[in-house]
């Protein structure tokens, strides 16, 4: 009978304690949870308006000339011959539509800047070696992911004199925002900058962020055991001069890359250009979901994101990256799109740069005609199918 009242006793104290660390633990857990890993964007707001001149052109306060606020339109029910019989359509009660709800518990969509930085062990130094803009869509599932030239000569908001950096290339935005540079003081460092450029530039308005330097990007794929690629002809990324890093020589066929392997391929430019290298880092990414997704490697992605948390820097809390995890492997393969500016559209240039006294290469565009096909690819609705193919 005692030690049935000892057990009664333990047992009891074991249920006060847990009582005590869900009610004081988990409110500061929840809060952790939800918390940003890293600094927020803080982009600044803006309200969509129409140019007089052109009633179905949306701009932001930022670049617009002649604005119209689109919340100050009245409607105006419909006069004349109307039939007072009938039901009003400006004031007629609307039937809600079924829609589904978003998976994995994440918002309907969600808008990621991706960039892969040329820096070393740290982020205070670096330029955006890779720029990806992802667009996520919970409801769907759908993941589309827009390449952007890191050569587009753009304007560069928000870096204060007497540096006189007002314009640089795409690339460039995220190395002037920097923590080790000390041109920039505002939120979000290079990501925050470059954030703000995209937006100024072409209206790309991104929510969130994730960054991932070259050594990080080794060990992440290493951690997953190498990826498995598919090379229809050689690719060559040997040195065309002695100031060209040995990137090496990857034969036609079948094969599995570590770390170090997959980085240097898809770095390799000199021999091509950079939408081919833009190409090979989509086959790279395709093939890293690929293992992400198989049997052997999915049990274990919350312990390697767990792994990797203080080498990548992102706004993204624990519960956003557990959103994106869990939505992974429901994405059918017709739902992984990449794409990139058409290059029809982009010229190559070159411009003379203040800040490098010399004449610097460049892509150039009718910014115009980016912002239009930005806005089809926030909207969803370009593209709608993969102008390079999807993952096999």
């Amino acid at each position: 009978m005692k030690k049935r009242n000892i057990l009664i006793a333990v047992f009891g104290l074991l249920t006060i304690g847990v009582i005590a660390l869900a009610a004081f633990g988990y409110p500061r857990l929840q809060q952790q949870w939800n918390a940003p890993l890293g600094p927020g964007l803080e982009l600044p707001t803006w309200t969509p308006t129409k140019l007089e001149n052109n009633p179905g052109e949306t701009t932001s306060n930022a670049t617009a000339t002649k604005l119209v606020d689109v919340s100050a339109t009245e409607t105006t029910a419909p006069t004349g011959g109307a039939d007072p019989t009938q039901p009003n359509p400006a004031t007629a009660t609307q039937i809600p539509t079924a829609t589904a709800e978003p998976l994995c518990g994440g918002p309907p969509t969600m808008v990621i800047l991706g960039v892969g930085a040329d820096s070393g062990i740290d982020y205070l130094y670096g330029l955006a070696d890779v720029i990806r803009i992802v667009r996520v869509d919970f409801v769907t599932p759908k993941v589309t992911v827009l390449s952007m030239p890191r050569d587009l000569w753009v304007e560069i908001p928000d870096i204060e004199n007497p540096y006189g950096i007002d314009h640089g290339k795409l690339n460039q935005a995220y190395f002037y925002g920097g923590e080790g540079m000390g041109y920039y003081d505002g939120p979000g460092a290079g990501p925050g900058l470059l954030a703000r450029v995209l937006d100024h530039n072409f209206g790309l308005r991104v929510e969130h962020y994730g960054a991932v330097n070259m050594q990080t990007f080794v060990k992440i794929v290493n951690a997953v055991g190498g990826i498995d690629l598919y090379l229809p002809t050689d690719v060559d990324g040997r040195p065309v001069d002695d100031k060209t890093e040995d990137m090496g020589y990857f034969y036609a066929g079948q094969n599995h890359f570590n770390g170090d392997q997959a980085l240097r391929f898809a770095r390799i430019r000199k021999k091509y250009n950079d939408f081919t290298r833009m190409s090979h880092q989509n086959m790279v990414i395709c093939a890293l979901k690929e293992k992400i997704t198989s049997p052997a490697v999915l049990p274990k992605i919350p312990q390697i994101i767990a792994s990797f948390q203080d080498s990548v820097i992102t706004d993204l809390s624990p519960e956003q990256i557990s959103q994106l995890a869990c939505l992974v492997p429901k994405l059918k393969r017709e739902n992984l799109l990449f794409t990139s500016l058409p290059d029809e559209i982009l010229t190559q240039g070159n411009i003379y740069s203040p800040q490098q006294k010399d004449n610097t290469f460049v892509m150039q565009a009718d910014y115009d005609v980016i912002r239009d096909y930005v806005q089809q690819f926030m909207a969803g609705t370009w593209p709608d199918k993969p102008k390079e193919p999807t993952c096999p």
